[in-house]
């Protein structure tokens, strides 16, 4: 059972990231001078209805410019300015861009490519979690400003490093090779073991000493043993967590009481569950919907969704934490100077993002980032202010998606109402990592999974199954898609089959237990360890061609495509056929099985999910649109309920440049300005309504 998370906000709170570092006076012309900038910047923020902002993790020299000197005269003044302007403060530990004395005198801090090249000084993230010296210099300069700082009247939170692993998820340094040594001699404990796990026997790949084990090099057309890439994306994981968990052990010591540890993004190759769970009070997320309109893609033709994307980000992000935080949200145009090319949010846009990530559970909202750079990497990348410093309309809009939080302090830590689950695991995630074929399968199902869920407005929580994961999570949801559990232990058959028995519905996919734990296949009928619930023996299968026609299945007179992969099934332990296949070399055979155990039961659906066969699914399990009785919405609109003791709200979001018809079948209040409303309502291009339902 996940623990809850150790700090809520109790308001929902608007914040903005700022870099005093950037904005020294000296720079700016003369008449800008005397309105003594860093003040003139915290009033506006204040009168905008900011009262937060997050500093400091990207400014290691300004407290350590040499070796082993530390200056605090630069943060003292900005924190004393921040506590005479009852500004609070998120300070962020340094510890994503060391500086170039560090890389310079050791060099053995730098991650490098998979051929061994170091990557250089220059840009970010360009270290390794794994090197002695560099955790000993970061351990260092967080415990010298948290000693400094820790007690600071004008600090709120700390962050812990930026964006772990975002950029880079692959770590190949020398001190990486020897720490993947030690994490499987930990793990295996002899080489005996570990060559069976790997199935070294393979292209005569067997280990005769420890020394032999390296992290993932390259290999003629990437063939790398998948089994050892399995354990190095563990590994990765591990090593950030630990790497996170000794900076926030170090703040712990010094940090006033109330004062909440976390860190930003959610980032590939990292148990962010369990990150959290051991390292941090909440959880953040950055969110960057704009991304969905970059130069390089076409959202004319896009069938993701494009910016409502970000609310499958945003159900994973509540999955590790329900009540969450932004800590960069997209207010302005996003780019590098070297890649990321996008369009300004229009007008509404900003307030609908920001209201998106709201409505999926955050209850603080901080803008990246107040004031765009005007020099560097990330001049392209807009804030709130452009570079002329003047009020403009980003501006305004904040200030009016203020007014808007404002009246929805009633719904500050309010729960999200979710019709049914989505089963995860990391040992999956990571295998579609080194398993193509697992990789195209799940992509396709996750994807149309969201996509149903949204035009449906059938919404889903995800739930990341663990070693610890009790039955009372899994009881929350009546009905548990696992799209593809390729990976499956026998532990969570157990927990699967006991949710079944109770009551539960699960769906199952295509490919789906055939392997245990270290990525060996197992010599058993498909589904493995999960046809004692499914009643379901896969006695053929194969990739769709692309010479062929689109394969179908009939489902009681319903066409349902079954695209990308196919199962060929046979049903067995009171297994019962639900649809056949209408064409290709298996036309009549079994593509859909369901099987009774207990209370509930178990379906086999041999495919991948789209959005199409995902509604026949939600219908035949009776949760298809749970809200149609309170509301109805066309597709371009999202609909989310949350819930807080016997109230109901409803946010409602219009992603599209045109105006878009809701029908509201109960009166419901309007929190934005207390207007009691029913029946046809017209919501305008890119509108947000939040309504309270009244019984």
């Amino acid at each position: 059972m996940r623990k809850p998370q150790n700090f809520q906000w109790k308001e929902i709170t608007m914040g903005t990231c700022y870099y005093p570092e950037h904005w020294k006076e000296e720079l700016w012309p003369e008449d800008l001078r005397s309105r003594e900038l860093w003040q003139d910047d915290l009033q506006r923020m204040k009168a905008a209805g900011i009262t937060v902002i997050r500093v400091a993790e990207f400014a290691w020299n300004k407290v350590e410019p040499e070796e082993n000197v530390f200056v605090f005269d630069f943060w003292d003044e900005f924190l004393k300015l921040c506590k005479l302007e009852e500004m609070q403060v998120i300070f962020g530990t340094p510890t994503a861009t060391p500086p170039a004395w560090l890389t310079e005198k050791y060099p053995e801090v730098l991650n490098c490519r998979q051929d061994g090249v170091p990557y250089r000084h220059g840009a970010r993230r360009h270290y390794n979690y794994n090197s002695p010296k560099y955790r000993e210099l970061s351990a260092r300069i967080v415990e010298k400003l948290a000693q400094h700082y820790g007690k600071h009247p004008a600090i709120v939170g700390w962050q812990i490093d930026n964006e772990l692993n975002c950029e880079v998820d692959e770590f190949y340094s020398e001190a990486d090779s020897v720490a993947f040594r030690n994490f499987v001699k930990e793990k295996y404990k002899t080489l005996d073991n570990l060559n069976e796990a790997w199935g070294t026997v393979f292209w005569n790949q067997t280990y005769t000493d420890w020394e032999q084990i390296y992290v993932p090099r390259p290999v003629l057309n990437n063939g790398c043993n998948p089994h050892l890439r399995l354990d190095y994306y563990r590994f990765i994981s591990e090593s950030t967590i630990s790497f996170c968990k000794m900076q926030a052990e170090i703040i712990s010591k010094y940090k006033k009481d109330g004062d909440y540890i976390t860190t930003n993004g959610m980032f590939w190759n990292l148990d962010n569950h369990k990150m959290a769970e051991e390292c941090l009070d909440v959880y953040t997320y950055d969110s960057y919907p704009s991304f969905a309109f970059g130069l390089n893609r076409d959202p004319k033709t896009a069938k993701d969704l494009n910016d409502r994307h970000w609310s499958k980000n945003l159900t994973e992000v509540r999955s590790i934490c329900p009540h969450f935080g932004i800590m960069e949200q997209q207010s302005g145009a996003g780019g590098w100077t070297t890649r990321m090319e996008g369009p300004a949010p229009r007008p509404g846009q900003l307030t609908l993002w920001a209201m998106q990530s709201v409505a999926h559970g955050a209850d603080y909202i901080s803008f990246f980032r107040w004031r765009t750079c005007t020099f560097s990497t990330e001049m392209y990348w807009h804030g709130i202010l452009d570079y002329d410093n003047r009020d403009n309309r980003k501006l305004a809009e904040v200030k009016d998606f203020y007014n808007k939080l404002k009246c929805l302090d009633e719904v500050c830590g309010a729960d999200y109402t979710a019709a049914f689950g989505v089963l995860k695991d990391y040992d999956n995630m990571w295998d579609t990592n080194v398993d193509v074929w697992h990789r195209r399968v799940e992509a396709q199902s996750s994807e149309e999974i969201f996509i149903a869920s949204e035009i449906y407005h059938t919404p889903y929580n995800t739930l990341y199954l663990s070693e610890d994961t009790d039955i009372k999570e899994l009881q929350k949801y009546p009905v548990l898609i696992y799209a593809h559990p390729v990976i499956m232990t026998g532990k969570r058959a157990a927990l699967l089959k006991e949710y079944v028995a109770n009551g539960g519905i699960l769906i199952i996919g295509c490919r789906s237990g055939y392997k245990q734990e270290n990525g060996k296949c197992v010599m058993l009928p498909q589904p493995g360890l999960l046809q004692k619930i499914t009643g379901s023996d896969v006695r053929d299968f194969t990739f769709t061609s692309p010479a062929e026609p689109s394969v179908t299945a009939n489902w009681d007179g319903q066409t349902i495509d079954m695209p990308i992969f196919n199962d060929i099934m046979e049903p067995v332990e009171e297994g019962e056929t639900l649809a056949f296949y209408d064409n290709s070399y298996y036309a009549g055979k079994p593509a859909v099985i369901r099987k009774n155990t207990g209370k509930g039961y178990a379906i086999h659906f041999g495919s991948t999910f789209s959005r199409e066969s995902m509604k026949v699914l939600l219908e035949y399990t009776g949760i298809l649109e749970p809200f149609q009785a309170m509301l109805e919405a066309p597709q371009e609109v999202e609909v989310i309920q949350r819930v807080k003791g016997n109230k109901k709200y409803f946010f409602v979001l219009n992603y599209m440049g045109s105006e878009q018809k809701i029908v509201l079948k109960k009166q419901m209040r309007s929190l934005y300005d207390n207007v009691i409303a029913n029946g046809e309502i017209c919501m305008k291009p890119y509108e947000t309504i939040v309504y309270e339902v009244l019984e």
